[in-house]
Parts: C-alpha cells; sequence; structure tokens
C-alpha cells in the first residue's frame, strides 16, 4: 500500500502541466516539488539546484529504500555525468545529508558516466565513511556500473541441467532481477535527454513476450508501457524509438512497433490490460512458475509500481490504477497466490 500511495503522488506530479515547474528561487518543501523540477528539467536545466532537492528528498524519507529511489539516482547521475566542471562541487554540497543515505551519492557518481568517476569517488570517499564498503565495491568493479549492467542471471543448459551442474554464479546486479533500475534509466533521461538510457529500456523489450518468467515478463511489459506512454508526449523520444527501428534485431522491432503504434495512436490502456493478462496467464502454469513469481514479490512488491510511475516524462502519464502490474498484480492477487 505505502509503493502504491507513492506511485499515485508521482502520477499527479509528472502530470501537471510545465507551467507547474517551480520557480527558481523556490525552496523543496516536499517530493511533489522536486518531482516538479525533475519532470521540466530538461526545459530549463539548473544543476546548481541539485544538492537543494537531494537534501529535500533526504529530509523527506525519499532515499531510505532504494527500490523507490531508482528515479532520483538515475537524475542524479544524469547531472552530474552532462555537467563535469561542476560535478565535484555539486558532490561537495550534497555530502552533508545523513550516512544512511549517502548510498545514493556513491551510485549516483558510479552510474554517471562519466570517465572521471572512480577519481570523484576516491576524492569524497573519507567524507562519506561509513559507505567505503560500496565505494570499495565500485572501485573494485564487484559492482556493475550503469552501463555495465547485464541483462539477465546466466543459466543453465539443458545439457548442464541434465547432468546435475551447479548453478552458474549470478552477477550481484541484473535488470532481470532489480527492477529499480527501470526508474533509474528514466532518471537519467530526465536528466539529459541522452539516447543511451532509452537504449537499455528498448533492450527489454522482447521480455514483454515472455512465457516462462515472471521477472522479465514484468520488466518488459513495464519497459513497453513506459516507453508508448511517455512517446505518445514526447516528439523527441518517439524519434528515437523510429530510429532504434533500423538498429535492433527482430525480437525487439516487434514489440518496438507495437509500442511506437500505440503512442501514435495514444492507445496506452491496452498495454497496461495485456500485461496484466500475460502475468495471470504465466501465473496459472504450475509450481515453477508459482516459484518465480513469489520469488518476485519477496524482491520487489511495490518496486514494479514505482517503475511505471517513473515513466511519466513531462506529463505524460494520467492512469486510473497505480501502474502497469502495480496494484493488483504485485500486491493483493500477489499476496492471494502466496498464500494458496
Amino acid at each position: 500500500m505505502r509503493y502504491a500511495i507513492m506511485v499515485l503522488s508521482f502520477v499527479t506530479l509528472f502530470a501537471a502541466p510545465a507551467a507547474a515547474a517551480l520557480p527558481a528561487a523556490a525552496a523543496f518543501s516536499s517530493t511533489e516539488a522536486v518531482s516538479k523540477w525533475i519532470a521540466s528539467y530538461r526545459s530549463k536545466p539548473e544543476p546548481s539546484r541539485l544538492p537543494a532537492a537531494v537534501h529535500a528528498l533526504s529530509q523527506l524519507g525519499a532515499l531510505k529504500e532504494p527500490e523507490g529511489a531508482g528515479i532520483y539516482v538515475g537524475f542524479i547521475a544524469g547531472v552530474l555525468g552532462a555537467n563535469p566542471s561542476k560535478a565535484e562541487h555539486l558532490i561537495e554540497r550534497m555530502l552533508s545529508i545523513p550516512p544512511v543515505d549517502q548510498w545514493v551519492i556513491v551510485r549516483a557518481i558510479a552510474y554517471s558516466g562519466h570517465h572521471d568517476w572512480q577519481r570523484w569517488l576516491r576524492k569524497f570517499a573519507d567524507r562519506m565513511p561509513t559507505r567505503r564498503p560500496l565505494i570499495d565495491k565500485y572501485l573494485d568493479s564487484k559492482l556493475p556500473t550503469l552501463d555495465e549492467v547485464e541483462l539477465r542471471r546466466p543459466e543453465l543448459t539443458i545439457w548442464g541441467k541434465m547432468l546435475g551442474y551447479a548453478e552458474p554464479e549470478a552477477p550481484a546486479v541484473t535488470l532481470d532481477r532489480s527492477p529499480e533500475l527501470l526508474d533509474t534509466f528514466w532518471g537519467y533521461y530526465f536528466a539529459t535527454g541522452s539516447r543511451q538510457p532509452i537504449d537499455r529500456i528498448i533492450s527489454l523489450l522482447p521480455w514483454a513476450n515472455e512465457h516462462d518468467n515472471v521477472d522479465r515478463l514484468t520488466m518488459g511489459s513495464m519497459a513497453k508501457y513506459t516507453l508508448a506512454s511517455n512517446a505518445a508526449r514526447d516528439p523527441a523520444l518517439l524519434g528515437m524509438l523510429k530510429d532504434a527501428r533500423s538498429t535492433e534485431p527482430a525480437a525487439v522491432v516487434t514489440v518496438l512497433d507495437q509500442t511506437i503504434e500505440a503512442a501514435e495512436s495514444m492507445q496506452t490502456a491496452p498495454l497496461r490490460k495485456d500485461a496484466l493478462a500475460a502475468i495471470e496467464e504465466l501465473k496459472r502454469k504450475g509450481p515453477g512458475t508459482k516459484r518465480e513469481v513469489s520469488t518476485w514479490g519477496l524482491l520487489g512488491q511495490g518496486a514494479i509500481a514505482v517503475g511505471c510511475v517513473a515513466a511519466a516524462v513531462a506529463g505524460a502519464v494520467a492512469l486510473g490504477v497505480p501502474c502497469v502490474v502495480g496494484g493488483a498484480a504485485s500486491g493483493a492477487a500477489l499476496t492471494l497466490w502466496n498464500n494458496q
């Protein structure tokens, strides 16, 4: 329920018109105020206000749950990466947030995509002593940067399963197990308008047709829906999707065409309904699928819902329910399924 409330709040914020953007001198008194600023940032970049936004989010408790803070991590990373000459000054001004929230700064630096990110982490490591283990993991390549995150966990081949081999060691972070990364990609796009995060979201589209793994089906459905919803109101994004058709493999283009058609015809609601129906069908397939649904529930109930709302670029989404698979599939229905 807590995540559903967050989702509905984000929907309201990003559905606000651009004219409602905060004046330059306004304080960030709420997460709604920060979100309005993020939504209109590309039309009027103000990197100097980033530390104030981060301090407000920390004071409001918005950075405590990694599953719900992906959009902020991505946005901070994008601002730092796009403003390298100002980045160190911005980082220094953000450091006074409580240590419990400083993980956001560490991750945003690592996700910034700038060639100097490691030097930035080393420079400020002593100012974040409680986050030293996390910093060292990024510096030692034990945790991936945003560009390095793999799509999925490695799987045994059929032959390997027949011989009883142990499961291969999984990377610490993969897209099929980290739904908050969809938020992170969108946050980076909000800050920069760059194509790179959109290309990563596009790469998830084949999972919208997944038949055996609920994690991937959910991520693929979220990617499809959020791309369509945003592209319906963002001509630059729609142009990126159309340009991608010439470079993506057939499995991506098939779903990408459906996404583009939904955006151009303003028919995004059916995508949500199709996603819900597909997930319900997958849940009925048997014990193996049931175990996957239960695992998803333990890892990220609600993160699913938050992911959908992060896609509301500059007033893109106004939903009657929280998310593509939010409310029903990740909440009450999932609890019922697990209890059966």
